[in-house]
């Protein structure tokens, strides 16, 4: 019966942490959209400081993809962002837990996953298209590429490492197993 009990317990931590995640990823995009800065052309999504948790809980996965799909609804973002800015989050949350053993690449992952999807949903959801235009290739997705990498190096490379730190010595009393 104890044993019973103990996974039931575990089970509940999981959906407790991952709903937490999730309810603070929202806080914080909703609190940088005050400045216009939660999506667009030019984005620091400071809640993207999050997606450094699977490297201590595997709830942070759903946690991130559940807070990042909330907080594109409530930012009023078009449903292919809803969709696709979920999946990059989802993506990213994978491959950081998958590279949890090695801390400095758990950063890596949402960055990437984020410059290769979003600039694709800038251009083809919000219709942002450049007037750049060099031997007939249209330079906007590059240049997206560009901005919205900037964004998620200063909010999950910069300000996710300084969290990764701050958490670590805690990490035993957080993010119990």
């Amino acid at each position: 019966m104890k044993n019973q009990s103990s996974k039931t317990g575990a089970g509940v931590l999981y959906i407790a942490q991952a709903g937490v995640i999730a309810a603070i990823y929202v806080v914080l995009t909703m609190a940088i959209n005050v400045f216009n800065l939660a999506s667009g052309a030019i984005q620091v999504r400071i809640s993207e400081a999050l997606c450094i948790l699977p490297y201590f809980t595997s709830a942070a996965i759903p946690g991130l993809s559940i807070g990042c799909l909330l907080a594109n609804l409530l930012t009023g973002a078009p449903i292919w962002d809803v969709i696709f800015g979920t999946l990059a989050t989802l993506i990213g949350a994978i491959f950081s837990y998958m590279l949890r053993k090695h801390k400095f690449l758990v950063t890596v992952p949402p960055v990437v996953a984020n410059m290769l999807i979003i600039p694709f949903v800038l251009y083809y959801a919000y219709g942002y298209k450049l007037a750049w235009v060099v031997g007939g290739v249209d330079l906007s997705i590059p240049f997206y590429m560009v901005t919205v990498g900037i964004g998620e190096v200063i909010s999950v490379m910069i300000l996710g490492t300084i969290l990764l730190r701050a958490l670590e010595p805690v990490k035993n009393h957080i993010f119990r197993k």
